[in-house]
């Protein structure tokens, strides 16, 4: 299970809208088999791994991450296979909460005579490289990651100067590595207007498909000469309002930029109906790197579900500094958002980077 775990890995960034499974199969205390799903390959795990075992499949045990699929999709069920196969035993990590899956696998599996076994020991960390998937199928809705590099009194921007970066060329390469486990990455226009930054995953790794970058843009600002407009390749999407330029619109649109109204309260483009357009197209991940307005956005009205945030071993103080949530903020200190689950990531010896999932109401 070590191993369908550390194969399972390998698909991070390449599945979606799949999720990450490793398969592993074993005979006589020696492997015969191993497989991981990528979407490119189409070919589940589960059949990699049967096709590399061959007839020493054949009364061997197979060792995967998640509950084998067990409907028509663009496969056929894995369930088939390994029971055509003559598998005597299947050891799974965790139930997959697909809808059309959720137990009906491992109800197949038993009805065929195969052994089953759950291994819950492994099971968080099943649960933790499919994050985004189990979320999605779960609330049919994508996974947001509110992510930000801070001093450690909380803030992102001075008030002058901002050349250079917070953060170590260590937490930069680390924050590509949750880019490119991302199905799409978010920004204000303020964001896009002070850094003329790209967005883009510079992991170097594949992908199942582009990373989408989104712009929250109101009154359609972005310039056409930007280096997000110039770098798009049908991966921009803007989000906006009625008020909109209608040119503006129309520019956008012949470099290639997706532009969508989404009008929320107080003529500002809605944060939460972007979330709901990402979910019906089946992105199920979306990561928010953005300015201190759009930050408190997304924590104050639920949409953000964790946050990454990067600390350096740095102070800016002042009341001008940009802290990491501006807006009005929690008036009451019994009012304060709350978050579970809380994890430090050691980056270097000095920088550290706390996850943790918000406590929804």
């Amino acid at each position: 299970m070590e191993q369908a775990l550390e194969l399972a890995a390998r698909g991070l960034g390449r599945v979606s809208p799949g999720p990450s499974v490793g398969a592993v199969i074993v005979r006589d205390g020696e492997i015969v088999g191993r497989g991981f799903y990528t979407a490119r390959g189409i070919r589940h795990a589960e059949v990699l791994a049967l096709e590399e075992s061959g007839e020493r499949a054949r009364g061997a045990t197979m060792y995967v991450t998640l509950e084998p699929h067990c409907f028509q999709g663009r496969t056929p069920p894995c369930t088939d296979a390994i029971i055509a196969a003559g598998i005597k035993r299947v050891v799974a990590a965790m139930t997959d909460p697909n809808p059309q899956v959720n137990g009906r696998g491992f109800d197949q599996l038993r009805a065929a005579g195969i052994e089953l076994e759950i291994a819950e020991e492994y099971a968080a960390r099943a649960a933790a490289l499919n994050e985004a998937f189990l979320h999605f199928m779960r609330t049919g809705r994508a996974l947001v990651t509110l992510k930000t590099a801070v001093t450690l009194d909380g803030k992102i921007a001075a008030p002058e100067d901002n050349q250079g970066w917070i953060t170590s060329e260590r937490a930069r390469a680390h924050v590509q590595k949750l880019r490119h486990a991302s199905d799409a990455i978010l920004t204000g226009i303020g964001t896009v207007l002070a850094d003329d930054c790209r967005l883009t995953d510079r992991s170097g790794e594949e992908r199942a498909r582009p990373l989408l970058r989104i712009v929250l843009d109101s009154q359609l600002r972005l310039p056409a000469e930007s280096q997000m407009v110039k770098s798009c390749a049908d991966d921009v999407l803007v989000i906006t309002t009625s008020a909109a330029s209608a040119e503006r619109r129309r520019r956008l649109e012949a470099k290639g930029v997706r532009v969508e109204v989404l009008e929320g309260e107080h003529g500002r483009a809605d944060l939460s109906a972007t979330v709901d357009l990402l979910s019906r197209e089946k992105y199920l991940s979306l990561m928010i790197e953005a300015g201190s307005k759009v930050n408190w956005t997304a924590l104050e009205s639920g949409v953000a579900d964790k946050i990454f945030f990067y600390y350096a071993p740095k102070i800016l103080g002042g009341t001008q500094s940009l802290p990491l949530a501006g807006g009005i903020g929690r008036r009451r200190r019994a009012d304060a958002i709350r978050f579970r689950d809380l994890k430090i990531h050691w980056i270097t010896e000095d920088e550290f980077a706390v996850e943790a999932f918000l406590v929804k109401e």
